[in-house]
């Protein structure tokens, strides 16, 4: 079955680094760009960045732009997100998600069909 799973969540403080992986299961998430996602309580989910498959190209939300960095290793079918400079609303649950499509469009959550079940991120200040 196929699914992705999101690691690496945890506590920080305010100016630490994490790292987030989401690693894929199945093959058939190769050719499928990846998103971040993330969701603070009593909030509504928020774009994160994304990564495409077909050239690597990554795109940020403003609230994250210069802090946080998308990558993907082909070779694992795995994609990190490197977080620096970490704020304390930065905390929330962050979210992997799997989708076909290529563009701008992936900064909307309804581009996406398959979704992790998220990793806890809480930063303190």
């Amino acid at each position: 079955q196929a699914r992705l799973e999101e690691s690496g969540g945890g506590a920080a403080q305010s100016g630490d680094s994490l790292r987030l992986a989401c690693a894929a299961s199945a093959q058939n998430f190769i050719n499928r760009s990846r998103g971040w996602f993330r969701q603070a309580p009593g909030k509504e989910r928020e774009f994160v960045a994304y990564i495409q498959w077909s050239d690597d190209t990554a795109y940020y939300g403003d609230s994250v732009k210069g802090r946080f960095t998308v990558s993907r290793d082909s070779a694992t079918n795995t994609v990190y997100l490197q977080m620096d400079s970490l704020r304390p609303e930065d905390t929330g649950v962050y979210y992997c998600a799997a989708s076909p499509n290529l563009g701008r469009s992936l900064s909307r959550a309804n581009s996406y069909d398959y979704w992790g079940h998220g990793a806890q991120v809480t930063v303190s200040s």
